[in-house]
């Protein structure tokens, strides 16, 4: 039986795929900061927390990433935890370069004094591309980071090349553009759009205050990108990849397809608030999947509304569940 270790296995990425390695018959370990609080809803949420072992890990803490690599003892290694918000990397941005870099830095450096075959996926981002026009970003884009977060997954995309290189170790960089699902936090942009909306369909009277509505992206299905990741491990030979729909659309064009679902009509209910706006943020964010579909054989099925229509569904279920 193939033993897989999940760090950050309570988020979004996480859950699924610790649903998509159990269903494909994996031993499956996670691990979260301080597991005897977790709570774990999104792995309950999906019916499998009971079937994954969970352990305490600080990524920056070498010491405390040995250990659960001995205790564990896994074939793959997911890497998915760390500061996961673009907005509060600005906030906190030790935070987020110690949880992100030095968690990837600690994990490879535990594999190559392991030394067993141990494959790394290191879940990289497409903040790091940074703005590169309208254009569709590949695995030969140069980085131009622009958040403190985007520099974090830039420098351990980095590691991993190196550690790749220099080592001879099995790790691949996922290069992930937008992905979403019902699963998001409600801190997230599009799964706050998609929860104020509800209300207001309900009756709440209340406006959706967003930042800017212009920026441009490429949206994508969590529970399809998963499949991505593990297939980076299932190959020959470790490369980088860019995960995409290869399409993009505006915020705008997200807002007003979630308010279609409800026969609303956006603009009576949005607006652009500057509170809102970061420091620094993307125009537009689109990849080219070309070396996924061509390697590994990997395709996204779903577009922006297709995503958009399953968490709209999710979200009036939760919202009926609750009344």
């Amino acid at each position: 039986m193939m033993k897989a270790l999940i760090c950050g296995v309570g988020g979004q990425d996480g859950s699924y795929l610790a649903r998509l390695l159990l269903a494909k018959g994996y031993e499956v370990w996670g691990t979260s900061r301080d597991a005897q609080i977790a709570s774990f809803a999104n792995l309950a949420q999906l019916g499998v927390r009971d079937a994954v072992q969970v352990r305490s890990m600080a990524p920056n803490d070498f010491r405390s990433v040995l250990t659960v690599l001995r205790a564990s003892e896994p074939d793959e290694i997911y890497f998915l935890a760390g500061q996961s918000s673009v907005g509060l990397s600005f906030e906190q941005p030790v935070e987020t370069l110690e949880s992100i870099t030095l968690g990837a830095l600690n994990l490879m450096e535990a594999i190559r004094l392991l030394g067993r075959p141990i494959r790394l996926y290191h879940a990289g981002s497409s903040e790091c591309f940074g703005d590169v026009g309208e254009v569709a970003a590949d695995e030969t884009t140069p980085f131009a980071p622009r958040s403190p977060y985007a520099v974090a997954k830039a420098s351990a995309h980095w590691l991993v090349a190196n550690y790749r290189e220099a080592y001879g170790l099995f790790v691949c960089n996922g290069i992930l553009f937008n992905h979403e699902s019902p699963l998001r936090p409600t801190r997230f942009v599009t799964r706050k759009i998609i929860s104020t909306a509800c209300r207001i369909a309900a009756g709440s009277g209340e406006r959706l205050e967003l930042g800017r509505l212009d920026i441009v992206r490429d949206w994508g299905w969590a529970p399809e990108y998963v499949e991505a990741m593990w297939r980076m491990l299932q190959g020959e030979q470790a490369r980088d990849y860019v995960i995409a729909t290869g399409q993009a659309q505006s915020l705008q064009d997200f807002v007003a397809a979630v308010f279609a679902e409800f026969d609303l009509d956006w603009r009576a209910h949005v607006c652009s608030n500057p509170a809102y706006f970061r420091p620094t943020d993307l125009a537009w964010s689109q990849g080219n999947p070309a070396r996924a579909e061509q390697l590994l054989g990997w395709r996204a099925g779903f577009r922006m509304r297709d995503v958009v229509r399953e968490m709209v569904v999710a979200e009036r279920e939760q919202m009926q569940g609750k009344g």
